[in-house]
């Protein structure tokens, strides 16, 4: 009975650590707007709160990989837990946007440990047949960061201001920690990748193939998604109870696309369900200038909603089952994909959004979704058999 409730208890305590992280990654585009006015910057100035953090967040996941190689993941996952809470701590208390931009890259160091690694430890708390499944469960915590996490972030933001968000992270944090203590098996140690190892990893066409889809996808979608809050407000006068509800909208149905793909994604297959998502994501895009209204948006962010958290977990999951002994350093190198994606959509955005050349937006996420999907189809058809 120990046994068996011990990975339940611990499959649960992953999600809730994910939806912590994704709650504090997605703090910033969910406040832009109150942190643009707060410290008497820019929105595009602002916005590079992004860009830095998914650089850090890029080069720190496979770099950091291997410098914890050898921790117990129970004790890895909830010191991690413990510095983002300082960090987000910290972060409130900063009184200049200059003070507040080193402050964010040391806290982001978190989600560059602790996203990677629950998804390797996932994948050994269970059998082999189950992989796909637990990783993608564990993933749900993203999604429901973007349910819950990111609406009322921007609600306590648009209200108390940003640093109330923060901290409110801060305790969530805290109390995420405790929870991997009390519930994580003791002695996870996932083998630590040799050279020779991320040789493969680094040298293999396929994984690397899958990794620069994660990074296209990102891309895409964060040339929108990074400046959704001050879009909405420009251009269709949403109120901070507004946008919260359109994030709440948005979230609900991310976390609806990625139950679906935990509960098919063993049956239908890794790459389709890439491709399914993938695709929903480039429909929303394609489809955003007839957005007139409120309700037409609401509208158009459905098929993006139930499409953008579950093709991150769809790759995770893709990359376990591809190779499981080289998971921790593949995973690691996706997320460093989500991140670099991240990066470069949120600086091509904010450069087009200080350019005047916001009716791009859309186009330039959409053609990085097209270039996502053709990659991913050519990477399934070189590994079908002639």
């Amino acid at each position: 009975m120990s046994r068996r409730a011990a990975p339940r208890g611990a499959l649960w305590a992953l999600l809730a650590g994910n939806f912590v992280i994704g709650t504090g990654v997605m703090v910033v585009p969910g406040t832009l707007n109150e942190i643009s006015a707060s410290l008497s910057v820019s929105v595009a100035t602002a916005g590079q709160l992004i860009t830095v953090a998914a650089v850090v967040m890029c080069l720190g996941a496979p770099l950091l990989a291997a410098a914890v190689a050898g921790w117990d993941r129970r004790q890895l996952l909830a010191l991690t837990l413990l510095w983002y809470a300082a960090g987000h701590a910290l972060a409130a208390l900063m009184p200049s946007f200059g003070a507040l931009l080193p402050v964010r890259m040391l806290t982001v160091v978190a989600p560059a440990i602790f996203t990677p690694q629950a998804a390797a430890c996932a994948g050994m708390l269970v059998p082999p047949e189950h992989r796909g499944r637990a990783v993608t469960f564990v993933f749900l915590g993203w999604s429901l960061a973007s349910v819950l996490g990111l609406p009322i972030g921007a609600l306590v933001g648009g209200h108390l201001g940003w640093r109330m968000a923060f901290g409110a992270i801060a305790l969530l944090s805290i109390a995420s920690a405790a929870s991997i203590w009390l519930t994580l098996p003791q002695g996870i140690r996932p083998a630590a990748l040799t050279a020779a190892a991320w040789s493969r990893v680094l040298r293999s066409p396929v994984l690397m193939g899958i990794v620069s889809v994660t990074a296209l996808q990102g891309a895409g979608q964060f040339v929108l998604f990074s400046y959704f809050g001050p879009i909405l407000k420009r251009d269709f006068g949403a109120d901070p109870t507004t946008l919260s509800l359109m994030w709440a909208l948005f979230g609900v149905f991310g976390l609806a696309g990625n139950m679906l793909v935990s509960r098919f994604i063993d049956r239908v297959g890794a790459g389709r369900m890439v491709l399914l998502t993938s695709s929903l994501i480039a429909l929303s895009l394609f489809l955003w200038p007839w957005a007139g209204t409120l309700p037409w948006l609401a509208a158009v962010l459905v098929p993006w909603g139930l499409g953008c958290f579950a093709t991150n977990s769809a790759q995770q999951a893709r990359l376990v089952g591809l190779a499981p002994a080289l998971a921790p350093g593949s995973v690691a190198l996706n997320s460093s994909g989500i991140y670099v994606g991240q990066a470069v959509g949120a600086g091509l955005g904010g450069w087009l959004l200080a350019n005047d050349a916001v009716a791009w937006m859309n186009w330039a996420g959409f053609a990085l979704l097209l270039a996502a999907i053709g990659l991913s189809v050519a990477i399934d058809r070189s590994r079908r058999p002639a």
